[in-house]
């Protein structure tokens, strides 16, 4: 027994990633304000056998139980992407999820907003106040579970899958970051959108490491069925003030220099929130310590533009197996102060190979549809 830290223990990761931080004498705080989305389903059944493979989810809100024989059937189902910031009747849940809302800050936990999200079935977000790296992790480990159990206080399922359902929206983690030292905040400037030239090289520095990042911010098969063209998800690496399919958004709703922050909008809380925050902050780092410009903002909707601009902007990896590969080519800046080792990364990537395998090798239920009959 040696007593010293397990390398691979991610709230230690996260303690090496704040040390790391101060050290460098950049900062001394990062915050973290993640915004996780999540499905309240009403059932949800599913199977994996050698002969078969199965699911079945079910929500008396979803859009598909318009013409179910119940007694009474109210209608007021919503239809997809016609979910955000519905009102009841429409809205079927804001009970539960005040209900949910009370019981985080039960836990010591500020909550700043709760409403529905755009997809069918439930969609939900609870957002609770910006904190210290560490901090904003353990808060996300409490949010989890107790967003779960209040919903099966109710006899209700809930799913942080980042694409449970087919042909709406998927559910992200926006995280909101800035970086303070001495109390004051470090992002706010004379730059586009009123940033810093530090916060534009941290973005900088997030974009450069994107694709590696969306192993530890994407870590499952599921979470690249979110990130595709048309359901509001960033796959284009850009940043912007001014429209949400950017992966990098500079929110403006407030003027104040203690509200300059930026957001990712790539992750899911499909992530582990240790590991996630902190090589979201080691990238953002190395980028303000190698000065790595972001390039131009694009200030226009990136869904829109012509094939032949769209090809100009770089994108996330498209499956996990991609980011797999992005993360063993580009790690490096991971290693600094020790945050992470070569034996961690060698280990997750290990991990999520036997889960990129585990999918790749089995038929999929969708494959007899297509090709049963060839």
């Amino acid at each position: 027994m040696t007593r010293e830290p397990y390398d691979r223990d991610p709230r230690g990761v996260a303690e090496k990633a704040e040390a790391y931080l101060r050290s460098t004498g950049i900062a001394d705080t990062a915050f973290f304000g993640p915004e996780a989305e999540f499905f309240i389903f009403d059932d949800v059944r599913f199977a994996n056998t050698g002969n078969a493979s199965s699911y079945v989810i079910d929500s008396g809100e979803g859009h598909w139980n318009s013409a179910r024989e119940e007694f009474p059937n109210l209608g007021y189902k919503i239809r997809p992407k016609e979910g955000y910031f519905p009102v009841p009747p429409m809205d079927t849940l804001q009970d539960i999820r005040n209900e949910m809302a009370l019981e985080i800050e039960k836990a010591g936990i500020p909550v700043d907003k709760q409403h529905h999200e755009v997809a069918t079935a439930g969609q939900a977000e609870i957002d609770v106040r910006f904190a210290p790296l560490k901090v904003m992790s353990d808060s996300m480990q409490y949010y989890k579970y107790i967003i779960r159990n209040v919903a099966r206080r109710h006899n209700k399922t809930v799913t942080f899958m980042p694409k449970p359902l087919f042909g709406d929206n998927g559910s992200g983690m926006h995280t909101h970051i800035s970086l303070w030292k001495d109390g004051k905040p470090l992002f706010a400037g004379n730059g586009y959108a009123g940033l810093s030239e530090m916060a534009l090289f941290f973005i900088g520095g997030i974009l450069k490491h994107a694709p590696a990042l969306t192993c530890f911010c994407n870590p499952t098969t599921n979470s690249f069925k979110r990130l595709v063209p048309g359901f509001e998800a960033p796959v284009n690496l850009a940043y912007s003030a001014r429209n949400r399919s950017a992966a990098v958004r500079i929110p403006t709703y407030s003027a104040s220099p203690k509200a300059k922050r930026l957001e990712f909008r790539t992750p899911d809380a499909s992530a582990n929130p240790y590991i996630a925050f902190s090589a979201m902050l080691l990238a953002g780092l190395d980028g303000i310590q190698n000065r790595i410009d972001p390039g131009d903002p694009l200030d226009k909707n990136l869904y829109e533009l012509p094939p032949e601009e769209l090809a100009q902007v770089a994108s996330v990896p498209d499956s996990l197996r991609g980011a797999i590969e992005a993360l063993q080519a580009d790690h490096s800046f991971l290693l600094r102060g020790d945050v992470f080792n070569e034996d961690f990364i060698a280990n997750w990537v290990d991990m999520k190979q036997k889960e990129y395998d585990a999918l790749r090798l089995r038929p999929h239920p969708y494959e007899f549809a297509m090709y049963y009959d060839v």
